[in-house]
């Protein structure tokens, strides 16, 4: 790839965020940076009193007997804890992990993928436990403690897999304060809880530079860990803990006041990192709340009240799941129901009461149950059902007519894309997902497979010259940013969306969509350099049928037109995940297109 391209995708990123990254790593490398020349030594405990009062609250009975990792990979657990070290899927182990983190590779073929050894040592199971203890289950606290002080004994400050990351050791301080919160302890930690906490700060603090050039989750996560944890150490009289908290503050107004648009987009475009977002300022602002500590500002209250509105208009109420827009790693960070990862109501719910203070499902259910653990009310006042409308400051616009939604996505990137996913369509009704996204499977994973998932081909849109809409430079980097030539938008009983871009080598793709009340109907006029094109529809599994350039599944027909353009279509089988390495097959409908012009597909359910 040409330097010009390089060179534009750096400015695109931001020059002080790129000298911001740039500090990190020759800090690193040097051994000049402060981070390595930490110390400590971790606590054993105990970490926690017991409960001051019993909860009558169904308790979450996750990391009971078996480890969930992802929300679907499940593991017995043999007794005690996990090995921390341990990738369970590949049956791996990571060498050396008593090295110094910054040792250890990102992705190191040894032990596969790196956010396999992290994820038990996010300290889910903690809430879990908390929960159970405060509902009375006498083995849920020694088990808590048992688990905390084998974490600490197997991973001393600063040495292996575990301290790699700011974010995941933000995670840790994060999931410790509210098992505080949850256990009634929030306001007398104890000594050794205190000290944990200090330990992972101090780790957090040097590298807040380079988590904040990421514009994304990481500065968030680090900031709001910051507040809470340096809020716990403040209030016992810690002085470096009063410091954290006020970085912790001044990075929570920085970073949503950056990172979410007044519409309520946020920079990562994908609907599980919004939930991260969401659940990581829940988290804050419960905690705020439960310590009396002075609001956030007026303009942090907006843009969370619209990210809030964003995901409740995104999520299905029938079901809890949306859209596989966008990356997607596996997190979910406020676990505290038994529901399924892609259930995000529990998500919607808190956010739209703490932050627009409405409740967003009237009919009670385990989405009440985060506020009810966190001692926090619902509102009385219902949010109206959402409706047609479009968040442009993202670039999503959505459709919908009764019990359909249709969602169209364009590139508006003032943030780098993780997917080439321009003019996507994705299709629900009644809670199903007709159209569907291929998602993101594996960050670790080799290009070929990068391609088939976060590229073009894993979209519901057209592929020009069998390449990417932008050239890849990185594992998480395109280059040669796409922008919206013009957009148009219009609700009522017939919603329309229409949306076009050019991408760096001339090819031009113009979208229209319009949703009836029994069809989805698409049209594409393609146009500019190209010499071949792909257009692709990936379904939902079923016993489809296909004819011509038609696809059957009872009732559902899909249809193509414009045939004297296509050169011919074929059935294929291609691959989603839904959540983190896991997928599955699903049917594709693959038209190869020869020469510019007009196509329309009519998507049919009745």
């Amino acid at each position: 790839m040409s330097w010009s391209v390089k060179l534009r995708t750096l400015l695109a990123l931001g020059l002080p965020n790129v000298a911001r990254v740039g500090a990190y790593r020759v800090g690193l490398e040097t051994g000049l940076g402060r981070v390595r020349r930490l110390k400590a030594t971790l606590p054993q405990g105990p970490f926690f009193a017991s409960p001051n009062v019993v909860r009558a609250l169904p308790a979450s009975q996750a990391w009971d007997g078996e480890a969930c990792y992802f929300g679907y990979h499940r593991f017995p657990l043999k007794a005690g804890p996990p090995d921390w070290f341990a990738n369970p899927l590949t049956g791996t182990r990571l060498p050396r992990p008593d090295r110094p983190w910054w040792e250890i590779p990102d992705f190191d073929p040894a032990a596969g993928d790196i956010k396999v050894i992290w994820e038990p040592s996010r300290f889910y199971w903690a809430l879990a436990l908390a929960e159970r203890a405060a509902a009375g289950d006498a083995a849920a606290l020694p088990q808590l403690e048992a688990w905390l002080a084998d974490w600490c004994g197997h991973n001393p400050s600063y040495l292996g897999p575990n301290w790699k990351c700011g974010q995941e050791t933000s995670i840790r301080v994060m999931h410790l304060c509210m098992t505080a919160l949850l256990l009634g302890n929030a306001r007398e930690p104890t000594k050794s809880l205190q000290r944990l906490i200090a330990v992972h700060l101090e780790r957090v603090e040097p590298t807040i530079g380079y988590a904040i050039g990421q514009d994304n989750n990481h500065g968030t996560s680090e900031a709001a860990a910051l507040f809470i944890g340096g809020n716990l150490l403040a209030e016992q009289g810690d002085r470096r803990g009063a410091r954290w908290a006020r970085l912790g503050r001044r990075l929570i107004e920085n970073r949503a006041a950056r990172l979410i648009s007044p519409d309520g987009s946020f920079s990562q475009y994908s609907l599980t990192y919004h939930r991260v977002l969401l659940d990581t300022f829940v988290m804050a602002e419960a905690w705020r709340r439960q310590q009396g500590l002075l609001p956030f500002s007026k303009l942090v209250q907006e843009r969370l009240a619209a990210a809030a509105n964003w995901l409740f208009v995104l999520v299905d109420a029938s079901s809890g799941d949306g859209p596989n827009l966008g990356a997607n790693d596996g997190a979910r960070l406020l676990p505290l129901t038994d529901t399924d990862y892609r259930d995000f109501r529990p998500t919607v719910q808190s956010a739209m009461a703490l932050f627009a203070g409405k409740r967003a499902y009237a009919e009670a259910g385990p989405w009440d149950r985060p506020l009810a653990w966190l001692g926090l009310a619902i509102p009385n006042e219902l949010a109206g059902a959402p409706e047609s409308c479009c968040f442009d400051d993202g670039g999503y616009a959505i459709l919908k007519n009764g019990r359909v939604t249709a969602v169209l996505r364009y590139p508006r990137f003032r943030f780098r894309p993780a997917q080439a996913d321009a003019l996507h369509v994705d299709l629900w009704r009644d809670g199903r997902n007709l159209l569907r996204d291929a998602g993101t499977y594996s960050y670790n994973a080799n290009l070929e497979t990068l391609a088939a998932f976060a590229g073009t081909a894993g979209h519901n849109t057209v592929q020009f010259d069998g390449r990417d809409q932008m050239p890849r430079l990185g594992r998480f980097l395109f280059g040669e940013w796409l922008k919206t030539d013009k957009i148009s938008f219009a609700g009522g009983p017939t919603p329309t969306a229409a949306a076009s871009y050019t991408d760096w080598r001339g090819a031009r793709h113009v979208r229209e969509i319009t949703l009836l009340t029994d069809r989805l109907i698409i049209r594409d006029r393609l146009e500019g350099n190209f010499g071949s094109a792909t257009l692709r529809w990936r379904l939902a599994p079923g016993a489809w049928s296909f004819e011509g350039f038609t696809a059957r599944n009872g009732s559902q027909r899909l249809t193509i037109s414009g045939t004297e353009r296509l050169h011919h279509a074929v059935f294929a089988e291609g691959a989603e995940s839904l959540y983190y390495l896991e997928q599955h097959k699903v049917p594709v409908l693959e038209i190869d297109i020869d020469e510019a012009g007009e196509v329309t597909t009519e998507y049919f359910w009745q």
